[in-house]
């Protein structure tokens, strides 16, 4: 049975994909070894863990401008994440996925995302119609 998740309008293509979740923040400079295209930072929850053509659903996310080029530069090498969806994401990161090709979406009128959905769920995000379907 498929629920379907009502989140604001967001940016990028539709896709579908596994899902990566963790209650925990995200920053594209600081949490990941984007040369081997895992989590690196020993606090963060999904430390070890490959986010390369995942859909990640975290808190929130951190940090400025240089976590946002990042996204293009991961995107550029083929290590980047299928999609990102926060309970709140920040304009430049915004900016970031927009210039990468990257799908992202935040607030969810059901709640707390990173509750809502599972790690191993399949997700079909369509961000222009502000819907994640968890499948």
């Amino acid at each position: 049975m498929t629920r379907t998740l009502k989140c604001h309008v967001g940016i990028g293509a539709a896709v579908e994909g596994e899902a990566l979740v963790a209650n925990d923040n995200f920053s594209a400079r600081y949490d990941l070894d984007r040369l081997k295209g895992v989590f690196s930072r020993p606090q963060h929850a999904l430390c070890g863990q490959s986010y390369v053509d995942k859909i990640l659903v975290l808190n929130t996310a951190k940090g400025g401008v240089a976590t946002a080029w990042m996204l293009h530069e991961m995107k550029s090498r083929d290590m980047a994440p299928l999609a990102i969806l926060f309970n709140r994401t920040n304009t430049i990161l915004a900016q970031g996925a927009a210039l990468a090709s990257i799908t992202m979406c935040d607030r969810f009128d059901d709640g707390d995302v990173t509750t809502l959905i599972k790690s191993g769920d399949r997700l079909r995000v369509d961000p222009i119609a502000g819907l994640v379907d968890i499948l």
